[in-house]
């Protein structure tokens, strides 16, 4: 299975003017399809740090979504930094020409200025079509302007109403083959009056016992009112993660800890 990371770009997310939806989002559409997210990452609107970035995600073979910077305004950098990541050009998609062109008539019917392609508004509009050479499109089920794809790298709008669909069409588009090819379960239960320093040498013989299945601990200390717990968990492959799931509330059940909340 390819690893799948998120780049959310963008200093209105790291100044807390716009809050990030994509990073919960991915999350759900990958587990939908039987895939997870394994990376996310939060970068400025700054070309130089957005071309670090790519580099480095470039280099690798995962499959990354990249959210935000594709407009056409000065703060939207990141198709020129794209291009210079990867050490190609920029030019204009035609079928991102043709669909931006298509928008443009859509508005100008509603009365919404000019289909004149020539205009000075639209062909700043087509600036949003300049994609690095090479790209390939990601269609905009929105307002057909589209995002574009290039070396495992999908890059679209930080407006989630057109990332999100954009997202599930290139989960089911381009990476189809990777549905559920990976049998994966999470399962947990919460324990009381158990410290964790008690309980960790029993995760720790855990994951030398069943192989390739991977122990949790999230401890609450009650500060929402509730009792303090720890949510105890393993994931890995099913049958494995049920018998170790199984060994593991025999153990904290050995070690004094309860199943239930105090009184």
């Amino acid at each position: 299975m390819p690893r799948v990371r998120l780049i959310a770009i963008g200093d209105e997310l790291l100044s807390g003017r716009r809050q990030d939806k994509h990073f919960s989002k991915l999350i759900e559409l990958l587990q939908a399809r039987g895939m997870r997210l394994q990376a996310a990452e939060f970068i400025s609107d700054d070309e130089d740090d957005i071309v670090a970035c790519l580099r480095r995600s470039f280099a690798t073979p995962d499959i990354v979504f990249c959210c935000g910077g594709i407009g056409a305004t000065p703060d939207d950098r990141t198709r020129q930094a794209a291009a210079r990541a990867l050490g190609v050009g920029l030019a204009l998609h035609p079928e991102a020409e043709r669909l931006i062109g298509e928008r443009c008539a859509e508005m100008a019917a509603k009365g919404q200025g000019s289909a004149d392609m020539s205009t000075p508004e639209n062909q700043q509009r087509l600036q949003m079509g300049v994609f690095p050479v090479g790209a390939e499109i990601i269609p905009n089920v929105y307002n057909r302007i589209p995002g574009f794809y290039i070396h495992n790298h999908s890059f679209m709008p930080g407006f989630p109403v057109m990332a999100h669909p954009m997202m599930a069409w290139t989960l089911d588009t381009r990476y189809a083959q990777w549905h559920h090819r990976e049998a994966r379960v999470e399962h947990s239960f919460l324990v009381f009056g158990l410290p964790e320093s008690r309980i960790t040498p029993a995760l720790e013989t855990l994951e030398q016992r069943w192989a390739g299945i991977h122990a949790f601990s999230l401890p609450n200390v009650g500060d929402s009112g509730g009792h303090p717990h720890i949510e105890l968990g393993v994931k890995g492959a099913p049958e494995a993660a049920a018998q170790a799931l199984e060994w593991l509330r025999e153990q904290v059940l050995s070690l004094g800890g309860r199943l239930n909340p105090p009184a």
